[in-house]
């Protein structure tokens, strides 16, 4: 029998990138963009994309995409709820690993253009599920949203 948990968790990171609020937003609205940005860090390291890939920018579409880390086969599975070009995103998303949910989280995505050029501002409300990656999992998640950011700072300069 599988022990069944949950941790509950919220972040929220911060950056301001020197480009306008419709430069940052527009990253984050096409594949090309998102995959010249979007997979650095640990990830960087696996195989490419594998199984159907989606990315259909607009209110209900979905961005489903897949690799192989170490052995495991990650999916990623998400769905858009609100966009307001500039200015903000929301969407939820689901994490496997080899076919077994982990993790469904929320994110929101907000672009406030500053003097300094934009303000970009997440907030992710997430559910680890049934011990994946145990206490870690929220810590982790945060670090792989942070290392993405990076990827995004260097993709605009």
């Amino acid at each position: 029998m599988t022990e069944r948990s949950v941790i509950h968790d919220t972040f929220v990171i911060e950056r301001t990138y020197p480009a306008s609020a419709s430069r940052v937003f527009a990253a984050f609205a096409s594949r090309e963009a998102k995959d010249a940005w979007g997979e650095t860090g640990d990830m960087a390291e696996a195989e490419p994309a594998t199984g159907p890939v989606a990315f259909d920018f607009r209110v209900g579409g979905h961005e489903r995409f897949g690799n192989v880390y170490q052995g495991v086969r990650y999916t990623y599975d998400a769905i858009y709820y609100d966009i307001v070009p500039d200015q903000r995103l929301v969407y939820s998303y689901e994490m496997y690993a080899d076919g077994v949910r982990f993790s469904v989280s929320v994110a929101t995505i907000e672009f406030v253009e500053t003097d300094d050029g934009t303000t970009l501002t997440w907030t992710e409300q997430g559910a680890y599920l049934d011990g994946f990656d145990g206490q870690d999992a929220p810590r982790l998640r945060q670090g792989g949203t942070s290392e993405m950011l990076d990827g995004l700072a260097k993709y605009l300069a």
